[in-house]
């Protein structure tokens, strides 16, 4: 053999040897990968992939952490369930088997499964599961997401939302809500009102009933009135079954005091004093604050400018959206997140000013205080056949009477921003009164002032 042919032949063989012990090292990896799926307690037997089988899970106020576990393929499955917020949550798998509701600073340790196919758990207090509360549990080798316990979602839920027939009319029973404001107790300075958060099924629309949380059994909540200068002073009882709270936009105190969340049988006192003229909101702001204002619990408090102008009748109207779970059920917080609402309302019924016109005169004055809630949806409040001569919004005087002899359509409001309107009406008859975005009259904001002899038989009224 040449010199030249010669180390080719070493080189050859060496890269044989180096070959073979590699893949000698291989095949001794793999038997113990194989050895080890069929010895670790924790593993899944299908798949060889190791998953643990206990998990610590903390509830947050709107969060769970972690917000997504892989769990084994058919073994138990052990939970410590820690809550850490402020409301009580529970977790429960597709809804139905988990903890118990859990105080703020509780803990619970539950068995579930086993599981076959990915699944879901989540806090079941309404309204914390669309605004977050969810746990995914992927189960080794499944790929198939799941609402329940082991079984795979192939299709959408159907929406079992109720469902507004627009040309539907109340029953007799029905009593519209008054929309006329008492005039103010000018002798008073300190107002102490007691105020109930409670859960009540009410008719929201002709036939259509919702779970509502409210204040004093109402929605809107009470009107409060007042003057620059008065101290408020409300004591709210939580007469409900979720944790509640009240936040006044009228007044000047610290988030963490007297705006805290109390829980079911537990009261706060929330005082303080009117130092701003204005119509303000006033509303729940437990998490998810969204869900609770857009399912009824706000209204307004007034407080009367010092320079106010006197008329021959106040109204108010509170503009809201209705965002309609199932019958008897809660708002639908997915909608409410996503700005679908179902209807737009004044004072908390669709049309209610439809079903039962506000009667008035000709050559009389009169003011109408409008807040527009919300929670989402802008307002410009508009009277149909009339013209506006004093415009006032968020505090100010935007229009009043004056030589100039200007006017005023519309009364512009976003959400939570409030103010009021004076006009007087030149002749008998319909005047309609409507969100000038025309979008929603035809979703419930819409009413009627009748003037005088009005002829009720053109809304189809006897």
């Amino acid at each position: 053999m040449s010199p030249d042919t010669q180390p080719t032949t070493t080189t050859n063989t060496g890269w044989w040897f180096l070959s073979s012990m590699i893949a000698l090292a291989a095949l001794v990896v793999a038997v113990i990968a194989v050895i080890a799926a069929f010895t670790d307690d924790t593993s899944s037997a299908s798949t060889g992939t190791t998953a643990p089988t206990k998990f610590e899970i903390t509830l947050g106020d709107m969060f769970i952490a972690p917000a997504s576990i892989q769990v084994p393929a058919g073994k138990e499955i052990t939970f410590h369930v820690t809550n850490t917020g402020a409301m009580a949550h529970d977790l429960k798998i597709g809804g139905t088997v988990g903890t118990q509701l859990l105080p703020p600073g509780t803990d619970e340790t539950v068995k579930v499964g086993p599981f076959s196919a990915a699944a879901q758990a989540w806090c079941t207090v309404a309204g914390h599961k669309a605004a977050g509360m969810v746990l995914t549990i992927d189960v080794a080798g499944a790929t198939a997401a799941s609402d329940g316990h082991g079984t795979a979602t192939t299709a959408p839920v159907a929406d079992g939302s109720a469902v507004i027939d627009p040309q539907a009319k109340p029953g007799s029973d029905w009593q519209p809500r008054d929309p006329v404001l008492p005039a103010a107790d000018t002798s008073a300075t300190v107002h102490e009102i007691a105020f109930d958060a409670t859960e009540k099924q009410m008719e929201v629309a002709p036939g259509v009933t919702q779970m509502m949380w409210t204040f004093n059994d109402q929605v809107p909540g009470p009107t409060l009135r007042g003057k620059v200068g008065d101290t408020f002073r409300i004591t709210l009882t939580n007469k409900g079954t979720l944790g509640h709270s009240i936040d006044f936009h009228a007044s000047r105190v610290a988030w963490d005091d007297e705006m805290r969340t109390i829980q079911p049988g537990e009261s706060l006192v929330y005082e303080f004093t009117a130092d701003y003229a204005g119509v303000f909101m006033y509303h729940c702001g437990t998490a998810p604050t969204l869900h609770h204002i857009g399912n009824g619990m706000y209204g307004a408090i007034v407080v009367d400018p010092p320079d106010l102008a006197p008329v021959d009748q106040e109204f108010f109207m509170v503009q809201s959206e209705l965002y309609l779970g199932p019958q008897g059920q809660p708002g639908d917080l997915t909608k409410m997140t996503k700005e679908q609402w179902d209807a737009v309302v004044f004072n908390g019924y669709h049309s209610q000013y439809k079903h039962a016109p506000i009667k008035v005169e000709t050559g009389k004055r009169y003011r109408v205080w409008v807040l527009d809630a919300g929670p989402n949806e802008n307002s410009a409040f508009h009277i149909v056949g009339t013209i506006f001569d004093t415009v006032f919004k968020e505090g100010s005087y935007l229009l009043r009477p004056n030589d100039t002899h200007g006017g005023s359509q519309v009364l512009d409001l976003q959400a939570a921003q409030g103010g009021f309107v004076e006009f007087s009406f030149a002749e008998d008859g319909l005047y309609p009164f409507v969100t000038h975005k025309f979008a929603n009259p035809g979703k419930g904001a819409l009413g009627f002032f009748a003037v005088g002899n009005a002829d009720l038989t053109k809304l189809g009224l006897h």
